[in-house]
């Protein structure tokens, strides 16, 4: 199925349509009447979802693709957005229902930082799927400071051995510029992170002073660049590295511009990346609409990781097509298969890089959304101190495994997917154990937000405010 040639209206809505006016003749209506949704009745079923072109955006297109969406009544267009403000914009001015979004967009929004709009996320779309590539100059300049094996770097890669390269810079009074997509992304908090484990600063914000460049004290420049863009951005000289989801690291691969250095597992083992989000005020008029798009992502989610990844060369094709990813099959392929490509011909086997439904990874945990939280305190996009509570109630609020849980029991019941690949919803508090897998092996509580940033010796803390 191609998004330009969906009918308008299939059999199925016709059927359903017709089914609708028989009920309402055959109750003796005489005149057009609003009919209210039943209880599990759908509220709108004509949908437009937006997206960027990514392959963790790869949930909603299967969930096309495949007629997932269709089996629940659903009938959607999906539609490249040219970047994620265009895209928030879109979810909050009622043009697109819902979309693929960074998993800081929602909470970004509701707390104010860029645009204020009340946005909810029931499902998250996938856990890893980033890294951080730099440029053919970049990556000679670290080699010698690159632990070897066998002739090969061994990873992770530390940050500490980009250092000298930064100090290099400065001393020649030259900016170290990196990019990143977006303020509240994964990826700007995952770059920050991986160069404060190796002693590179990468600035603070300060939106109370009206400073939302991200480059106080910084000894590494980092800017917007919108993902499409960082190979040939890169490739000019504007920036000598980023941070991107894919394909856009192996693009640089494959064009022999750049070397990824490091993937987001390394720097933090499956953590949370894309959501799905829509307005809460969209959420509270079309309450059975989400719940069945919840569904048919969750089915999605399900096909891409079925059988050891089985379904992955399929999904390649899927995305390569123009209306989605369109980058070459080859390039989405390299890492959605389960390898992944540093320098050229260092070709590793990294299962897990996409990681859509295993692992929990639809559930859209509190405690995620607190550690983007944490982030935003810890580099100044949270200018004053919070509570514990704070954070908890931001969480709450944003976060909705209550509509997620909904969704799941549903198609547990109906046969679709096994009870035992989903949370126990029973006892099921929204907080993973404590987390250890981090690349400078600080350990993560959900639970104690404050506490967590006291461990950093680079960032905001406790009672520090940016003068």
């Amino acid at each position: 199925m191609n998004n330009s040639t969906k009918p308008f209206f299939s059999a199925k809505k016709i059927v359903k349509n017709l089914a609708v006016a028989c009920i309402a003749f055959s109750a003796g209506l005489t005149q057009i009447t609003v009919v209210q949704a039943a209880p599990g009745e759908l509220e709108k079923e004509d949908l437009k979802f937006g997206f960027i072109k990514l392959t963790d955006m790869a949930p909603l297109a299967i969930a096309y693709e495949k007629g997932f969406f269709e089996d629940e009544g659903l009938y959607v267009s999906l539609e490249a957005q040219a970047n994620w403000k265009v895209l928030l914009d879109g979810v909050i001015d009622g043009n697109l229902d819902g979309a693929h979004m960074l998993a800081g967009q929602p909470l970004g929004a509701t707390i104010g930082f860029g645009t204020k709009a009340d946005i909810i996320t029931a499902f998250s779309m996938d856990l890893n799927g980033n890294a951080i590539t730099v440029s053919n100059e970049i990556w000679d300049q670290m080699k010698p400071h690159v632990p070897m094996a066998d002739g090969k770097p061994v990873h992770p890669i530390s940050a500490s051995a980009l250092k000298p390269v930064v100090e290099q810079y400065k001393d020649e009074g030259k900016p170290f510029n990196m990019g990143m997509v977006f303020p509240v992304s994964t990826h700007n908090y995952e770059l920050r992170y991986w160069l404060a484990a190796g002693g590179i600063h990468p600035g603070y914000y300060a939106p109370h002073k009206g400073d939302v460049s991200g480059q106080i004290d910084a000894e590494a420049m980092l800017s917007v660049t919108p993902p499409p863009q960082m190979p040939s951005t890169m490739e000019a000289g504007t920036i000598v590295g980023y941070c991107v989801g894919e394909p856009w690291n192996q693009q640089a691969v494959f064009k022999g511009i750049g070397v990824p250095v490091i993937t987001d597992y390394e720097i933090w083992k499956n953590n949370p990346e894309k959501v799905f989000g829509v307005s809460q005020g969209w959420a509270d008029t079309n309450p059975n609409t989400h719940i069945a798009v919840v569904k048919s992502l969750i089915r999605a989610a399900a096909w891409l990781d079925a059988n050891d990844n089985a379904n992955r060369p399929e999904a390649a094709k899927i995305l390569s097509q123009s209306n989605y990813v369109g980058a070459d099959y080859d390039v989405i392929a390299n890492s959605m298969t389960g390898t992944f490509e540093y320098e050229k011909g260092d070709k590793r086997s990294v299962p897990d890089f996409n990681v859509f439904y295993r692992y929990n990874a639809t559930y859209p945990y509190y405690s995620d959304a607190i550690w983007y939280l944490t982030q935003m305190r810890r580099w100044g996009q949270i200018a004053e101190p919070k509570t514990d509570k704070w954070f908890m109630d931001i969480a709450k609020k944003v976060y909705r495994p209550d509509i997620y849980a909904v969704a799941a029991k549903e198609l547990i019941a109906e046969g679709k997917l096994d009870a035992k690949d989903f949370p126990n919803f029973e006892t099921e508090t929204g907080f993973k154990p404590v987390q250890t897998e981090f690349i400078d092996e600080i350990t993560y509580d959900g639970t104690q937000p404050n506490a967590y940033l006291d461990k950093f010796p680079i960032g905001l803390k406790g009672d520090n405010v940016i003068e």
